[in-house]
């Protein structure tokens, strides 16, 4: 047989239609059947295209104009080419759409459960300046120092881009003078290659629900130079900073945060709430970065759990116990687990703040520890997981099976893994009532959905 030629050369020029979006949000279009990849092209458009890689079975292209516009299109709120959202040239639905299809695909070409009902997706109202966390790196230039988010495959700051339109506004502010502070009081920035200098990064947490504000100041350095000045300039700026750390972070690593953190003024937590439950969050706490969506998630996952007041209920990828203490409110008892020592300390804090007693939370594996669970006799009747991208590990979900839950609640941020999973699941005697996607990422492509699970043997 001969071998199938690439229609197209690398550098070619060509002109392209496009007829759908990958799961990253490029537009495809085919030459004689082979795909090309193409950021920033959407559905229906047609436009003029360099050839930037030709693979065997498909290829990359770069957009050099746009013959034909989709009415999808809208003009980006923010022109950044950083590594953080790249769907804004979408409008909002068809990012909506986009993140279905990934749901549905998955279902279809991974689980083979192309019969269970996905629902239509649960977005927000105003899908901007959404998330209460951030973390961004600070650098110099001409003496001067810099913050903003890397430029895509690179470590080179963008500079003045720490302003982010998926930010809480008050962390742009926050973070822009924590800056101009350390500027005056000539603290120097870290240098990566020279494994030099002081500020590495500035990392800003806020409460939704309480307005609390946390900075946290990473350095290379044990000692923060002038911290005294720079404490007094910000508490006094913003009234509503309820806690400023300093974590050291001392290594040539990529890992934002090192090992020590210490507490220069206010207390080592801030508070959130989430409906009627209140959260403490330290400088380290795993804590959802869009509060009001995790509301709606949290809510449907409870749905589908459909817990009573005789259930025991075991949650796997506890964290700090944000599912676990929802669920403790209908449950007879909810046992959490989670491999973070750190996040069980501030789960026990989160019960003991809420007057949860029926809540119990141990440290481990989730895989490792629910068959030690088996064989104390816990038997549970419903199991809520959420891992994490990886999705479960096979023993993890093994385990789940023994136990024979009536009812499993999976919270997933892949849908592949998800998919995966419930593959494994279904051969083992449940069965996928229906998913349920939630938007929690606006302008990026990134899903979450909730699925029903039963036991059906």
């Amino acid at each position: 047989m001969a071998k199938q030629q690439v229609p197209v050369n690398k550098n070619e020029t060509i002109h392209l239609t496009f007829e759908d979006l990958t799961h990253e949000g490029n537009g495809v279009g085919k030459i004689n059947g082979y795909p090309l990849f193409v950021p920033n092209a959407l559905p229906g458009e047609e436009a003029t295209v360099k050839v930037v890689k030709a693979n065997k079975n498909f290829g990359f292209g770069k957009l050099l104009e746009l013959n034909k516009i989709s009415p999808e299109r809208i003009e980006p709120v923010c022109h950044v080419h950083c590594n953080g959202c790249g769907l804004q040239h979408m409008s909002y639905n068809l990012q909506l759409g986009m993140k279905m299809n990934q749901v549905k695909n998955a279902m279809k070409k991974v689980a083979h459960l192309e019969h269970v009902p996905v629902h239509p997706i649960l977005g927000m109202d105003e899908p901007l300046h959404y998330r209460n966390k951030v973390q961004i790196p600070v650098g110099e230039k001409n003496g001067e120092l810099i913050t903003g988010f890397y430029q895509k495959r690179s470590h080179h700051i963008i500079e003045n881009t720490e302003t982010c339109v998926t930010h809480n506004e008050v962390i742009n502010d926050v973070v822009k003078t924590v800056r101009d502070i350390a500027n005056r009081l000539v603290i120097k920035a870290y240098n990566e290659q020279a494994h030099k200098g002081v500020l590495r990064h500035i990392m800003v947490r806020t409460g939704e629900e309480t307005k609390d504000i946390m900075v946290v100041i990473v350095t290379r350095t044990d000692k923060l130079p002038n911290k005294d000045e720079l404490i007094k300039e910000l508490t006094e700026t913003y009234p509503h900073i309820k806690s400023i750390m300093h974590n050291v972070n001392n290594k040539r690593t990529n890992v934002i945060l090192g090992n020590k953190t210490n507490l220069l003024w206010g207390d080592e937590y801030i508070h959130d709430k989430i409906g009627d439950i209140t959260f403490a969050i330290s400088a380290k706490s795993f804590y959802q970065v869009n509060p009001s969506q995790t509301k709606v998630l949290y809510d449907k996952a409870l749905e589908y759990a459909k817990i009573d007041n005789d259930d025991v209920v075991i949650d796997a990828y506890c964290g700090i116990g944000t599912i676990s203490l929802f669920l403790a409110q209908n449950a007879k008892k909810v046992y959490g687990v989670e491999v973070v020592p750190e996040a069980i300390s501030d789960a026990k804090k989160n019960a003991k703040l809420n007057g949860i007693t029926n809540a119990e939370f141990v440290v481990g594996k989730a895989e490792k520890v629910m068959p030690w669970w088996t064989a104390q006799g816990l038997k549970p009747d419903v199991i809520v997981v959420d891992p994490p991208r990886k999705g479960c590990d096979e023993e993890l979900l093994n385990a789940m099976i023994e136990m024979k839950p009536k009812r499993i609640v999976y919270v997933s941020c892949n849908p592949s893994t998800l998919a995966r999973d419930l593959r494994i699941l279904e051969d083992g005697g449940y069965g996928t009532k229906e998913v349920q996607p939630v938007d929690m990422f606006p302008q990026t492509n990134h899903i979450e959905s909730v699925a029903l699970i039963e036991r059906v043997l």
